[in-house]
C-alpha cells in the first residue's frame, strides 16, 4: 500500500507536466502544491514509521476526497470559467487535509509552511478562474476538519482550539 501511494503521487505530478504548457506558473504551482503537501504529510509517516500516523492519514485523507467529491457532483456548480464541479475546490481540500495532518500529529511549527503552501493553492484555484472564493473556503474547511477529526498527536504537547455550543477555549493534550 505505501508504494502503491508513493507511485500514484508520482504518477499525479507527471502527469501535470501536460498541463503545465497551457496554464500560468502561479496555476502550475498550485498544482503542483496540492499534491505535495498532503504527499510530504504522509511521507513523514513513513519516514517516522508512524504506523497510527499513516492510519489516521488514509483516514482523513479518503474523508476528505469523498466528502469533496460528493459535493462536487451532488451541487454540480458552474466554475467562473463554465466549467463543471466548481464547489467545493478539490486542490484546496488536499493541500488543507495535509496542511492539517501536519498541525494535528507534528504540531504548529511544522505546519506553517504546509499552510502557507495550501493558502497559496487556494489563491492559485481564483486566480487561474477555476473557483470562486467560497468554493475555495469549503475546500479548506473540509480538508482542515477532516485532519482535525481523525488525527491525534504523535507525541509531546499539543494544542488546539475548541468549540462548544458558546464555549471557546484551547485544548491541551499530553500523549505517553
Amino acid at each position: 500500500m505505501k508504494s502503491l501511494s508513493l507511485i500514484v503521487s508520482f504518477v499525479c505530478l507527471l502527469s501535470l507536466v501536460q498541463q503545465a504548457k497551457a496554464a500560468s506558473d502561479i496555476e502550475v504551482a498550485g498544482d503542483i502544491l496540492q499534491i505535495l503537501i498532503p504527499s510530504t504529510a504522509y511521507g513523514t509517516t513513513l519516514y517516522l514509521h508512524d504506523e497510527k500516523g499513516e492510519t489516521q492519514m488514509y483516514q482523513s485523507f479518503f474523508t476528505t476526497f469523498g466528502i469533496t467529491q460528493g459535493l462536487k457532483y451532488g451541487i454540480n456548480r458552474k466554475r467562473p470559467n463554465g466549467g463543471n464541479h466548481s464547489f467545493p475546490s478539490g486542490h484546496t481540500s488536499a493541500a488543507f487535509q495535509g496542511a492539517a495532518f501536519i498541525h494535528q500529529r507534528y504540531g504548529l511549527k511544522p505546519a506553517i509552511p504546509a499552510y502557507v503552501g495550501a493558502a497559496f493553492v487556494g489563491y492559485s484555484r481564483i486566480y487561474a478562474d477555476k473557483h470562486f472564493g467560497s468554493d475555495v473556503l469549503a475546500g479548506a474547511l473540509i480538508g482542515t476538519l477532516s485532519s482535525f477529526y481523525f488525527t491525534k498527536p504523535y507525541q509531546g504537547f499539543h494544542i488546539s482550539p475548541t468549540a462548544n455550543n458558546d464555549d471557546y477555549g484551547l485544548q491541551i493534550a499530553k500523549s505517553w
